[in-house]
């Protein structure tokens, strides 16, 4: 399967108004854990702020966002000052803008943002979206599938073939220790059409240990509603 780029922006600045502007169709979430910032602002290319908020435990609705170049740009709310650049490459249309708390040092922007392209290809109904977002490589095991991630890493999988009678399949995540994969989480979870998941490894900010997050998303239902 395709891999796609994840991004992991610490410092930014407002693009120059010569680079090409462009429409990024953006989903938000707050990583898991983290308290989420107050709405953004992201400044479209006519000069017009846009409101992006951004949720905990799920994804936003989306929110389309203007581009300079790579980078999409942005501002707090209350005191417009430069919060957040996610680098989104030139060929992304569609992505998952995660943000995590940037911490010190205190001259860097107060959040940092992991990027995903949102691609159907490769986040399929009924499959799953799997990301790193450690400084370590990582597992995981998605029914009879396992896949590792390097940092900063992100691919596909597909719909489990070995579910049970409920259409539930095994998910865990590992990481390693001393050269030996170790087991952190075990669950089963529900692979039906019309669901799929974006489930990613990262470090808690409190406690500093590797973590995973599940997230839910309702692609084809949603768009059955709004017909």
């Amino acid at each position: 399967m395709r891999a796609l780029g994840c991004c992991l922006v610490f410092l930014g600045s407002v693009c120059s108004g010569t680079e090409a502007a462009r429409k990024v169709s953006c989903r938000f979430l707050c990583l898991e854990g983290a308290e989420p910032p107050p709405p953004l602002l992201n400044v479209s290319a006519k000069g017009a702020e846009i409101t992006c908020t951004v949720p905990s435990s799920t994804f936003s609705e989306v929110t389309v966002c203007t581009a300079k170049g790579d980078s999409i740009s942005f501002l707090g709310s209350e005191d417009h000052q430069p919060a957040a650049t996610a680098t989104v490459p030139a060929n992304v249309s569609a992505a998952i803008l995660v943000f995590a708390p940037a911490g010190k040092p205190p001259t860097a922007l107060p959040w940092r943002v992991f990027v995903l392209e949102d691609f159907t290809k490769n986040f399929g109904d009924g499959g799953t979206l799997l990301a790193n977002f450690c400084n370590q490589d990582i597992r995981f095991s998605i029914g009879e599938t396992t896949i590792t991630l390097q940092p900063g890493k992100s691919q596909g999988s597909g719909r489990p073939e070995k579910r049970d009678a409920f259409n539930m399949a095994a998910v865990s995540f590992q990481f390693q220790q001393d050269d030996v994969w170790r087991t952190a989480s075990e669950s089963l979870l529900r692979f039906v059409p019309g669901l799929r998941y974006l489930i990613f490894a990262y470090v808690d900010p409190a406690s500093g240990r590797l973590q995973s997050a599940t997230c839910q998303d309702f692609p084809t239902l949603k768009a059955a509603l709004k017909k």
